[in-house]
């Protein structure tokens, strides 16, 4: 219950600030939660797909794989490339279809987690914001007061309006926490994609089904 006074008490004495700093850290850790279930279960559903499919690619049983009802990233990469040989030959026009579906798969990996860099930028702008209006009325509420209280009050006021630097930087320091874990997990899924597309065309190169030639000028 302490505790619980004490913070109540912490957001009084910050003043105004506090609460659009608070929403802005409630709304990036919405975010961070969002993201990281939704990449986690993107990789999970990666390696599923990769153990699933390619045992039947080194098979050969490339019509199993194409009549794979998955969503998983890795799946879709697979089934461009097999797509693309029906079409031709060549290694590198298959490359560019995987290619191109990791372009494709790469912004829904990505999507909002460089909101929370903003906003942790924004709650310690917010905080500095707040910490300079507080010192400037600080100085107004000081300048006609008795000369005998006048540094009392002015340490007063200054403590009070650091309240609301420290939780701005209370606030951004978890979101770029956050922002950081988010990128460098979307990172590891994008090279797995990228892995799961090079060893998918090296087995079909295996199997002769793709073509090493490039083409020739007249």
């Amino acid at each position: 219950m302490e505790s619980f006074d004490t913070v109540v008490r912490f957001f009084q004495d910050g003043g105004s600030f506090m609460l659009p700093i608070a929403i802005v850290l409630a709304i990036g850790l919405a975010i961070a939660l969002e993201r990281f279930f939704v990449l986690t279960g993107a990789k999970l559903a990666n390696q599923k797909a990769f153990k699933q499919l390619m045992p039947q690619l080194a098979k050969g049983d490339y019509k199993q794989v194409l009549n794979q009802k998955s969503n998983a990233g890795v799946a879709k990469i697979i089934s461009s490339g097999l797509e693309r040989i029906e079409h031709t030959q060549r290694r590198e026009e298959i490359e560019y279809a995987m290619e191109e579906q990791v372009l494709e798969l790469m912004p829904r990996l990505e999507k909002r987690t460089a909101y929370l860099a903003t906003l942790a930028n924004i709650a310690t702008l917010l905080g500095l914001l707040g910490t300079i209006i507080g010192l400037i009325a600080a100085f107004s509420a000081v300048a006609d007061a008795d000369p005998a209280e006048k540094a009392s009050l002015l340490s007063a006021s200054i403590s009070v309006a650091m309240n609301t630097t420290a939780f701005g930087l209370i606030a951004a320091i978890p979101l770029l926490l956050c922002h950081s874990v988010l990128q460098t997990k979307t990172t590891e899924i994008i090279d797995g994609l990228e892995m799961a597309g090079v060893k998918c065309l090296n087995l079909l190169t295996k199997h002769n089904l793709v073509s090493q030639k490039t083409r020739q000028t007249d």
